[in-house]
């Protein structure tokens, strides 16, 4: 049985109320995931059934991330619209957003984070170029 919510990571304790709040409102679950859990697989952490631990520890290698990430699980459209404006309304803002799909379900957390933010940053990058500074 998947998780129909949110995963949750490094968020402070201040925007974790307010996301929690947004998260009831709108029916969903949230899930604090510990740094304990970086290695399982993203799905296994969002109730998926079936999946081996995650990959080979190179790919667990490194300090364990600081930065909020959040993950958002099985979520239908219109829910994922209003959890994200929601978000913005209440001035909640992370940087790192993913979506569960097959493909990052075995990843551990450490490799998605890892994914992620070079994601946000060739973005970042290319706004720069874009926009001349």
């Amino acid at each position: 049985m998947n998780m129909k919510g949110v995963l949750l990571y490094n968020i402070s304790a201040d925007k974790l109320k307010k996301i929690r709040v947004i998260l009831l409102r709108l029916g969903m679950q949230g899930r604090v995931v510990t740094e304990a859990e970086f290695s399982l697989p993203v799905g296994k952490l969002a109730g998926v059934e079936g999946l081996s631990p995650a990959e080979t520890a190179q790919e667990n290698a490194g300090e364990p991330f600081r930065e909020e990430m959040l993950v958002m699980c099985d979520l239908p459209s219109p829910v994922f619209s209003a959890f994200l404006n929601a978000l913005r309304q209440n001035r909640c803002p992370v940087a790192l957003k993913a979506v569960l799909t097959e493909t990052n379900a075995s990843w551990s957390s450490v490799r998605l984070h890892r994914e992620l933010a070079a994601e946000h940053e060739a973005m970042k990058q290319a706004a720069k170029s874009v926009h001349g500074k």
